[in-house]
């Protein structure tokens, strides 16, 4: 069975930092990606990061580049978004989801994600 549990999120004020975790069980690196798609209030899902073992690849929106980083700890099942000087534009509910392998540069459009957890609310406020 497929799992993957998201935590870390939060309220936090702007210039602020957190870190999101997401556990994974079910399937492997060796065939999907894990990215984390984003979705703000009244808006559709968005995926904003995605990292692929094929060369350790990490790939990043606009909107987050130079400010998130995200990192697999393979031993503990565990991805993980860093984010850095926070704004309130990034507020939302913050998912991990498993992508092929193959389609992991195409890892904004949510609807490539075969599967995901509950999400994690992310509040960037003063």
């Amino acid at each position: 069975e497929v799992q993957l549990v998201e935590s870390g999120g939060g309220l936090v004020q702007p210039g602020g930092s957190l870190r999101l975790s997401c556990v994974y069980s079910g399937f492997t690196f060796d065939d999907y990606a894990i990215g984390w798609i984003r979705q703000a209030p009244g808006k559709e899902r968005e995926g904003i990061s995605c990292i692929s073992t094929n060369y350790e690849t990490t790939y990043y929106d606009d909107r987050v580049r130079g400010r998130f980083t995200i990192t697999s700890d393979y031993a503990r099942s565990t991805v993980y978004l860093h984010m850095n000087s926070l704004k309130p534009e990034d507020t939302g509910v913050y998912y991990c989801g498993g992508i092929k392998k193959e389609f992991a540069s195409w890892y904004r459009d949510a609807k490539e994600f075969e599967f995901w957890g509950q999400g994690t609310q992310v509040t960037v406020s003063s």
